[in-house]
């Protein structure tokens, strides 16, 4: 039996994608000019009325001319609207995340209520596996990209790279090619061009798809963790009784969501199990410091008697 052509896997994929999570009527598109978001693009418009924003992060020389390329290409596709969104790129987190930021905000500005389709493929699903073994920064990260975390939708998950770029030469698309995506700077270009072939060499191929279903397994046991945990109230004070008689990854996972809740931000697997060690190691240990976005204090977890608690002290001038 002949196998489906690109264009039919990546319809064939979308289809099962909103049919499974019941996305109807409009929605956007998250458009760079790139193969796997032009391949997403085409097939999307070919479905339903599809808005494509292009988000031009002015990071390269010409990148307005890049955008302006992508939207007309979207509307030659059949969208029915296509927008370039100009933004700001910060330096918090490194130029990949500031620009990370950057993107799914104007994304969430312009999408208008409508769900968001990313053109994140299986090969992307690997290389974030990798970065969050790499940081160990435990299962949450390891899991890689939810598929369905509305708006933001990753329909192509499944398919290989190789596959968006086949679809765009069906259809005779000349899609853009990001110099970054060439350069040794970037975490991801090294770990595309030089790590996973050198995986699949030693372990004989297939190393992609089993990353992917290690994110997929770890998911689903993330989920079911976070879930149990949910059930668990927390206070502004938290009782080390309610945690003490709990699973180690089921107690991390309420002072997690109790940090958060007090004003916590970008935590750290290393952060939580510092907090964790106030009720499973306790020895009269000082408080712990967890980043928050405030810029005039520093937050503390500590423990006082037999409840943990969170406060401020103000950062020096």
């Amino acid at each position: 039996m002949d196998r489906p052509s690109a264009v039919a896997q990546l319809r064939a994929a979308l289809g099962r994608f909103a049919a499974e999570h019941g996305l109807d009527g409009h929605w956007c598109v998250a458009l760079s000019g790139g193969p796997d978001s032009l391949a997403l693009t085409a097939v999307a418009a070919a479905l339903r009325p599809t808005t494509a924003v292009i988000v031009d992060h002015r990071l390269q020389a010409g990148s307005h001319t890049v955008a302006a390329a992508a939207r007309d290409q979207a509307l030659a596709l059949g969208c029915v609207a296509a927008q370039v969104v100009p933004v700001e790129v910060g330096v918090d987190g490194g130029p990949e995340a500031a620009a990370r930021a950057a993107r799914y905000a104007a994304l969430e500005q312009a999408r208008d209520g409508a769900p968001v389709l990313l053109g994140h493929t299986l090969d992307d699903q690997a290389e974030t596996v990798l970065m969050g073994l790499g940081r160990g920064s435990g299962a949450r990260s390891i899991a890689g990209m939810v598929p369905y975390d509305a708006p933001w939708c990753r329909p192509l998950l499944g398919v290989r790279r190789s596959v968006t770029h086949a679809a765009c030469a069906e259809l005779a698309l000349t899609p853009w090619r990001d110099p970054h995506n060439d350069d040794p700077r970037f975490t991801r270009v090294r770990l595309r061009a030089e790590v996973l072939p050198l995986l699949d060499e030693v372990l004989h191929g297939g190393v992609a798809e089993a990353l992917a279903r290690t994110a997929a397994a770890l998911r689903e046991d993330t989920d079911a963790l976070d879930a149990i945990a949910a059930d668990v109230p927390v206070e502004t004070e938290l009782p080390v009784a309610t945690l003490t008689g709990l699973p180690a990854a089921v107690r991390r996972r309420v002072i997690r969501r109790w940090l958060l809740d007090g004003g916590a931000a970008g935590l750290s697997d290393g952060q939580i199990r510092s907090v964790d060690a106030l009720v499973s190691a306790w020895r009269g240990q000082g408080g712990v410091a967890v980043p928050s976005a405030a810029t005039r204090s520093r937050l503390f977890a500590g423990r006082r008697g037999e409840v943990l608690t969170l406060y401020r002290e103000p950062v020096a001038d």
